[in-house]
């Protein structure tokens, strides 16, 4: 059986809805290419009314096939990171699947500055990335695992130690909540702030500031969804200067206040 991969809901906007509306989950990739890649995610969905989900995104690439129920047809795109939150609306009957690289894992792939890609969705281009080796969307969830599996192994990723080492230095952010700065960061691991910035640049695709704003507002969001808030007390907290620059992003990411949209999903 495929191994499930992490329960994290972070970035999801009210995914309590999200998985009543549709089935959604998510699948490791074959145990060789973890290090590059965080989870596969797989979406299927039949809706009498339309259903939009908002993502406030991950500092992350995403390969998305979707099926026009020709199971010989597929399109594919590459989506680089997200600045502004993604918003999409489902109609009658889907399914589409995807892969989620971990936050600079893409760069062994593209073999190109991952940051040509930010804010963009692009055609698969021509070459190595043009086609599946076989198709993703069809057959059971083992079925579209193993294509992709298939897929990125074929896709043959070049040895990059930047990228190894961008992923290791994301994951330390995400994983610790008290990384507020980009200075204190750089130091902890020995990293001169002007080579941390160019690393996440030229293999992540954005700035190391922005990924640790970006992971401390999604804490923001996850928190807002569980229980009433001392927004002046996250906001200090989560490094922000004070609770008005908390709110802004915050609205800007989600779409509504922090209040109303502790409202909704409660």
């Amino acid at each position: 059986m495929r191994q499930r991969a992490r329960d994290d809901s972070r970035g999801i906007l009210d995914p309590a809805r999200l998985l009543r509306e549709v089935r959604f989950r998510r699948h490791l990739p074959a145990e060789p290419l973890r290090g590059w890649v965080e989870h596969y995610w797989l979406i299927d969905w039949t809706l009498s009314t339309p259903f939009e989900q908002r993502i406030v995104p991950h500092p992350a690439v995403n390969v998305v096939f979707r099926s026009d129920g020709d199971s010989d047809a597929e399109g594919a795109e590459v989506v680089g990171v997200g600045r502004d939150p993604f918003r999409i609306t489902l109609t009658g009957t889907g399914r589409v699947c995807g892969v989620q690289f971990r936050p600079g894992g893409f760069r062994p792939f593209w073999r190109r500055s991952v940051a040509e890609l930010t804010g963009l969705r692009l055609p698969l281009p021509a070459g190595r990335l043009s086609r599946a080796v076989q198709p993703v969307c069809a057959g059971s969830d083992s079925d579209s695992c193993n294509a992709l599996d298939a897929t990125l192994t074929a896709w043959a990723p070049d040895p990059d130690p930047a990228a190894k080492e961008a992923v290791r230095l994301v994951e330390s952010i995400r994983a610790d909540r008290t990384v507020l700065r980009v200075d204190e960061f750089a130091a902890r691991h020995g990293v001169p702030v002007r080579r941390l910035q160019r690393l996440f640049t030229e293999c992540v695709g954005v700035s190391p500031k922005w990924v640790i704003r970006r992971y401390r507002l999604q804490e923001a969001v996850e928190r807002a969804a569980r229980a009433p808030l001392d927004w002046a007390g996250l906001a200090a907290t989560l490094g922000y200067s004070d609770q008005a620059h908390l709110v802004r992003d915050f609205t800007a990411v989600a779409g509504v206040s922090p209040a109303a949209y502790a409202r909704s999903v409660r």
